[in-house]
């Protein structure tokens, strides 16, 4: 791959020189799948957990010919038939040679399902569809995991958003899932997700399917230290270096969250000329923040008043232990409890808020900051 002319990446995984730390993680990862166990991988939005697991597969790709990684990200899927279609494509076709007589043995094995073969003109891989009516997800999700294991390869298959089956209108399918998963004796799984207590409930709760299914880990930050090593490792070829303080000043700006430190050391870097100093940080952060402000207004403009006032409110405290209380709802003018209650949902089903133990905060902290500098009136 040629080299990025950043080398800070925001979007997508660009390989192993571009990915900061999670040493421990990833070895973690790679040694709880060799030792044929699952893992659930649960980090807030825009922790790196998706980048984890590309770089996981990455290493485990180049070590190992013979083991097959498949990503699928399920946070668009709005029902079974949806998430089966992922996985067809992304899987069927995948564990065979591309010869005209292993793409009739796939379509033979799925026959009943009416399977449409596309090869890209550029690679020569070829992507199957399923012709799956409502009633036949089940037995085509079945089809796809036999296939899979007829084809006695080991598999790792990575389903991202994985907290979004609880969402699908067809009832067990948490269980229907773990029925399958669970007779698969070459196929290991990430369960990755980022809303951490429907994510708990699955996989902690002693009367859910998943309960005990797998290894648990929790992503927390990049420790700081390292973080700064790697980045100015890619700044020194220009003569440049965050000192310490500056970096604890994005760190903290960011929370500790791996998206927003990396996009701010984005922009400085495309800030080439000028010294790096909390300044600089505060012009890239606006300049952030400026990017996405439509984005924001659009956010804004599918509220209703009550979200609205809720959300700029949650956004003004920064985190809200007690969103119902009394006194938080009287600080803000806020509507009865009710109808906060009502809001409250609204905004966590959006995912414009979080939710995490110490309270609720608003998911985006670019969008808070944004919130913050353009108040109601």
């Amino acid at each position: 791959m040629a080299k990025l002319n950043n080398p800070f990446v925001v979007y997508g995984y660009k390989g192993p020189e571009y990915f900061c730390d999670r040493q421990k993680e990833t070895e973690k990862i790679m040694s709880t799948l060799h030792g044929e166990r699952n893992v659930t991988l649960v980090a807030p939005r825009r922790m790196g957990k998706t980048g984890l697991i590309h770089h996981v597969f990455n290493k485990i790709e180049k070590s190992d010919k013979d083991v097959k990684c498949f990503y699928i990200d399920i946070y668009a899927t709005k029902n079974l038939e949806q998430l089966v279609q992922l996985l067809a494509q992304e899987i069927i076709g995948k564990l065979d040679t591309v010869s005209q007589s292993a793409l009739r043995h796939v379509q033979t094995f799925f026959s009943s399902f009416r399977p449409t073969v596309t090869i890209d003109e550029m690679t020569g891989i070829p992507t199957f569809s399923l012709d799956i009516k409502p009633t036949e997800s089940k037995a085509s999700l079945k089809r796809i995991f036999d296939y899979m294991k007829v084809s006695e390869k080991r598999c790792y298959v990575a389903i991202d958003e994985f907290q979004q089956i609880l969402s699908y209108p067809e009832t067990g399918t948490e269980a229907l899932l773990r029925s399958y998963i669970q007779f698969l004796p070459n196929v290991y799984f990430i369960f990755a997700g980022s809303r951490q207590h429907m994510m708990e409930e699955m996989f902690l709760s002693a009367n859910r399917p998943f309960f005990q299914s797998s290894m648990i880990m929790s992503l927390k930050s990049i420790d700081k230290k390292e973080y700064l090593t790697f980045a100015n490792n890619w700044l020194k070829s220009g003569g440049r270096s965050i000192p310490s303080e500056t970096f604890d000043y994005i760190s903290d700006i960011s929370k500790g969250t791996t998206w927003y430190i990396q996009a701010i050391l984005h922009g400085i870097y495309e800030h080439d000329k000028e010294e790096i100093n909390n300044s600089l940080v505060d012009v890239v952060v606006e300049e952030l923040i400026e990017e996405q402000a439509a984005s924001f207004e659009n956010y804004l403009s599918w509220l209703t008043e009550n979200q609205q006032q809720l959300l700029y409110a949650i956004a003004s405290e920064g985190l809200v232990e007690s969103p119902l209380s009394q006194k938080f709802i009287s600080k803000y003018g806020l509507p009865a409890t009710s109808s906060v209650r009502t809001a409250l949902k609204a905004l966590s089903d959006k995912q414009l808020i979080s939710h995490s133990p110490n309270g609720y905060s608003v998911s985006n902290l670019f969008f808070a900051r944004w919130l913050n500098e353009m108040p109601i009136g």
